[in-house]
């Protein structure tokens, strides 16, 4: 029977340091992560601009936050079936497919998320100011 690990404030926080690293390795790697990431400044900026609600921030960073992580997930998929699959195999491409699909799901519906939130003010913005 295995043992149980007692509770470790040490290794909490050396998980988030392996957290932090995973995700700094994937900034530095990840072109997509990086329009993903300037996108989200974009938007950040846009609500700051806009003074957009409480709710639509908690909207809007979902979707940012969602974003981003699907595209983490994509890239840990990539490296494990690079690492499993050196040469080329039609499924281990059908896989990396699959994840890279699953990051153009949320960011199109992301999209539209934004469109919902920031059209009526960049409408009343230009009403006014044009």
């Amino acid at each position: 029977m295995k043992q149980r690990r007692t509770f470790s404030l040490l290794r909490r926080l050396k998980s988030f340091q392996y957290a932090g690293t995973g995700v700094w390795r994937a900034v530095k790697t990840q072109h997509n992560l990086w329009i993903h990431l300037v996108a989200a400044a974009l938007v950040i900026y846009a609500g700051f601009f806009f003074h957009i609600t409480r709710i639509e921030w908690m909207i809007v960073l979902v979707a940012i936050g969602g974003v981003l992580s699907a595209e983490l997930f994509n890239t840990a998929i990539e490296l494990i079936v690079d690492m499993v699959s050196p040469e080329h195999h039609r499924m281990a491409g059908a896989a990396k497919d699959v994840a890279a699909g699953a990051v153009l799901i949320f960011a199109i519906a992301s999209v539209l998320i934004g469109l919902l939130v920031f059209l009526p003010y960049l409408y009343d913005y230009y009403e006014i100011n044009c």
